[in-house]
């Protein structure tokens, strides 16, 4: 009953040439978050050649941005041969620095195109959280950023036979039999069931994709707010689920989680961000922009 027969990571394969289920995923995840945002765009006054531009050259840089927080906090391991830096194939990419990158350079896009950035930070946020949901599943297909042992260790020994590991996935969560099957892999205490932490961040991130869709049609939301809500919901999601984890990147050897300690930044400036759009800048409420974009479509 307990096979260790994990999915395929590989989409396809042709001579050298190997597609992985990893880049599947992210790519499927750019191409919704990109129609989305192309479709909000219209409504924003945003058109679409300028948001495809501006993928072309934010994207190759939020790439290197994951790649590089991804080398920074894990340093020891690429010291020696940096030639390994640029090997992301073997895998070490870090959200959080992508994330970074990419509000940086759409900043300094927005600036040379005259564009409204609050503008394009709202439209960004709904795309950033369904991309990194589809990303997550990338994680399922390659066995990683799962958690724990189910039922926990006591003296390195698992406290739950491998019934009843896979009885807690199947039944009491009601997992798919392929999610079950996958999460019954070598970790780091050996051939157990692990905790699927990517569906749970994934589960996150959907919700919080739709809770941002619905708030953007209400008269909560200013224009500008949704880039806020994003980084509080996600960082809140994030520290969780973070604490779970067995392959998290720590600053130095403190034994601080790095993505713990990024969350609770990004939930502070969310909130300090949210502040500034309502009483220093008083952003005109988003709905409102949707609705004159739209009325001068219409005149």
């Amino acid at each position: 009953m307990h096979i260790y027969d994990p999915l395929p990571n590989v989409f396809f394969e042709i001579g050298p040439i190997v597609w992985y289920m990893y880049s599947v995923m992210i790519m499927l995840g750019i191409v919704v978050a990109v129609t989305l945002g192309i479709r909000e765009g219209k409504k924003l006054g945003i058109k679409s050649h300028t948001i495809i531009d501006g993928l072309l050259i934010i994207l190759p840089i939020s790439i290197i941005g994951t790649r590089l927080w991804y080398v920074i906090f894990e340093w020891e391991r690429y010291r020696f041969d940096i030639i390994k830096i640029i090997t992301i194939q073997d895998g070490g990419l870090a959200i959080h620095g992508g994330i970074f990158t990419a509000f940086i350079a759409t900043y300094i896009y927005t600036k040379y195109k005259n564009i409204d950035v609050f503008k394009v930070f709202d439209i960004m946020a709904p795309g950033f959280i369904i991309a990194q949901a589809f990303g997550r599943w990338g994680n399922f297909f390659n066995q990683e950023a799962h958690g724990g042992v189910i039922g926990g260790l006591m003296n390195e020994e698992p406290l739950l036979t491998l019934d009843e590991q896979r009885e807690f996935l199947s039944n009491t969560l009601k997992l798919p039999k392929f999610v079950v099957d996958n999460m019954y892999l070598y970790g780091p205490d050996g051939l157990n069931y692990y905790h699927p932490t990517f569906l749970y961040e994934s589960l996150w991130n959907i919700f919080g994709f739709i809770m941002i869709v619905i708030l953007r049609r209400t008269k909560f939301i200013r224009s500008g707010d949704l880039v806020a809500i994003y980084a509080i919901w996600y960082s809140i999601g994030r520290f969780v689920i973070e604490g779970m984890r067995t392959d998290s990147l720590y600053i130095g050897n403190t034994g601080l989680r790095t993505a713990q300690i990024v969350s609770i930044a990004l939930i502070v400036l969310g909130v300090g961000y949210l502040l500034i759009t309502r009483f220093t800048l008083k952003r005109p409420l988003y709905i409102d922009v949707v609705n004159q974009k739209k009325i001068s479509i219409e005149e």
